[in-house]
């Protein structure tokens, strides 16, 4: 059996990427702690963050840490914790409109998420599938999407994409023998 310590669960919008990660932390027997980085700024922000609250029982912590993400990460995780990001889609959102360097929040993340000894999962947009985004700061946030989960992907032991509700192992990739019979 492999054990991954870290797991990147991507997906597109409505995909099933959340309840995929949720279901993969509840296997574990440790305390369970979610970091939520949505802010509700609306009232259909609040309707989907009651949604996902409600998907999840008294076992359950919740930390909410819309920008200073890796030091959430730090704090909560341990080896008797499970920590759940829910999601990097947001927290760079946040850290855009906070004109933030995204490069050196993503290694700043990466650092945090090497470093702890505790499990943790990611979820993440896949964002390249859709077309150019028309306004510059949409281009410049798909770009930086697009590197995030690259170096997510990158130090996760794990990697899944989710599509219509199922989970496919993209990392580790299958071994090819490339070798003639």
């Amino acid at each position: 059996m492999n054990i991954h310590r870290r797991v990147l669960v991507l997906g597109g919008a409505r995909s099933g990427k959340s309840r995929t990660a949720q279901n993969l932390a509840e296997t574990a027997s440790a305390t369970r702690v979610f970091v939520a980085t949505a802010q509700a700024f609306d009232d259909e922000m609040r309707e989907r963050i009651a949604h996902h609250r409600a998907g999840r029982d008294g076992r359950w912590q919740t930390c909410e840490a819309p920008v200073e993400l890796a030091e959430a990460i730090r704090r909560e995780a341990g080896p008797d914790r499970v920590v759940l990001v829910d999601c990097l889609t947001l927290w760079l959102s946040n850290i855009l409109l906070a004109e933030r360097d995204p490069g050196q929040d993503t290694e700043a993340l990466a650092l945090a998420v090497r470093e702890v000894t505790g499990p943790v999962i990611l979820v993440s947009n896949e964002v390249g599938h859709g077309i150019v985004p028309a306004t510059p700061l949409g281009r410049v946030f798909r770009d930086a999407q697009g590197r995030l989960n690259q170096r997510m992907a990158e130090i996760c032991e794990a990697v899944i994409f989710v599509a219509a509700g199922c989970p496919l192992l993209l990392k580790p990739a299958p071994v090819l023998d490339l070798t003639l019979a």
